[in-house]
């Protein structure tokens, strides 16, 4: 019987599961919790989000935009499941956190050719297939398995959660609903600030205590999910150009452009919950709740769920994998999600996917896919294979990552569309060629 393992059941290795089973595989596809709990989750469920709802900007002049196209194109379970339960989120593509999660959860328990075990797993099976989807937060015995097969240490990077607050708690005579540049009512809810509370808000942050347990190195941040702390202490401009910036919007007591912005996006169906777009932190909860008084609107809000702070954990994946996901020394093994080195929900899952198919495809006898790095789905195992990186940094997808276009465009958003289009054209030559 063809039958893969999947280790780890979070987007990539559910990712990985679905592209498997669809391609005729037997998948045993192992989840360690319940059993096994991590730091950052807070369910048993497949897929949970654990930090943001959002999985960034929709549309063709985004490359996460453009990666999202890719993985619908090459039927995605997880962009399946996060269409069918999107939020409103204005340019971006926002989900029901746990109705996203469910979701998932029945279309893998429906598939005749999964099945899941809740059971850690704690050695590397060599003579068989196999995908390592266990995420940066792969249990220590399995960090241990992963050390021995490589034969290095991990290198690794912090990451943060935003806190979560409850709808009925906010004040709307002050937070207001809008979207930059956006008409009509827009999507998120937004706390403005006039410059001297944007001033005691900063000096708070500055004073707030951390909550940092002692294996964490205070310089270890990936530099696109910094703590709003840490931001603080890079200048006030670092928030007034970051997650505060109040451009695009206009108070509609005063009809001008507030001084500060706090944003927050919706987290649930019902529009219960919100979440503080860019407050992602490891100050002290104490300390959050406090925090909360300093932005105007949000005093009396009720956090529902803390910010937290958890060690993500990746490969020197120059040094290991192959475009394939595959690891160098052993083609029956194959690794997804950020353990990998990419960075982002929507990264993750097209790793998944790549891994998949290939393994798929192994199993059959067949030559694995590398995907053309014109193509955003390509572009990511390009980035973390690239063998003359000396200093290598997890990566979310961005147009940086792809050639750059024989024509000259001056308009940045039409050079993007148009760069698009091309790695649109260019998987589905892809898709043709190899019969997927």
């Amino acid at each position: 019987m063809k039958e893969v393992m999947v280790i780890g059941a979070g987007l990539a290795g559910s990712e990985a599961a679905w592209q498997l089973a669809s391609r005729g595989i037997k998948v045993k596809l192992y989840e360690m919790r319940p059993g096994v709990k991590s730091p950052a989750h807070h369910t048993d469920l497949p897929a949970e989000l654990v930090c943001s709802n959002s999985f960034r900007a929709d549309g063709l002049a985004n490359a996460a935009g453009l990666l999202k196209e890719e993985m619908r194109q090459l039927d995605s379970l997880i962009m399946t499941a996060a269409d069918a339960n999107a939020l409103p989120a204005g340019r971006a593509l926002a989900v029901d956190r746990e109705a996203f999660s469910r979701d998932i959860k029945a279309r893998l328990e429906s598939n005749d050719n999964i099945e899941i075990i809740r059971e850690e797993v704690t050695e590397i099976p060599v003579d068989r297939p196999v995908v390592i989807a266990t995420g940066p937060l792969t249990s220590d015995k399995m960090a241990e398995a992963i050390k021995a097969l490589t034969g290095e240490d991990y290198l690794y990077f912090y990451d943060a959660a935003a806190p979560i607050v409850a709808a009925d708690s906010l004040n709307y005579d002050i937070v207001f609903k809008a979207s930059r540049y956006d008409d009509g009512a827009g999507d998120y809810l937004n706390a403005p600030m006039n410059e001297e509370e944007f001033f005691e808000f900063w000096d708070f942050l500055l004073r707030a205590e951390i909550s940092l347990p002692r294996e964490f190195e205070d310089d270890a941040y990936f530099e696109a999910c910094l703590p709003i702390e840490v931001m603080a202490k890079r200048g006030r401009k670092t928030l007034l150009y970051g997650p505060l910036k109040p451009v695009g919007l206009k108070d509609p007591r005063t009809g001008k452009k507030p001084h500060a912005v706090v944003q927050l996006r919706q987290d649930n169906k019902e529009g219960t919950l919100y979440n503080l777009v860019g407050f992602q932190t490891r100050l002290k909860w104490g300390e959050q709740d406090k925090m909360l008084e300093f932005i105007p609107g949000l005093e009396g809000a009720e956090i529902v769920r803390h910010g937290v702070m958890h060690r993500n954990t990746y490969l020197n994946s120059p040094l290991f994998l192959k475009p394939t996901y595959q690891f160098k020394d052993n083609p029956n093994i194959f690794f997804a999600g950020q353990i990998t080195g990419v960075e982002g929900y929507i990264e993750s899952t097209s790793s998944g996917l790549v891994a998949g198919i290939n393994a798929a495809r192994m199993v059959n006898g067949e030559d694995g896919i590398i995907f053309p790095e014109e193509t955003a789905i390509g572009a990511l195992p390009n980035y973390i294979t690239d063998e003359y990186k000396v200093d290598f940094k997890p990566m979310k997808i961005n147009f940086g990552l792809l050639p750059e276009l024989d024509e000259e465009i001056k308009d940045k958003r039409e050079r993007n569309r148009r760069r698009s289009e091309f790695a649109l054209e260019s998987l589905e030559r892809i898709k043709d060629s190899y019969n997927i």
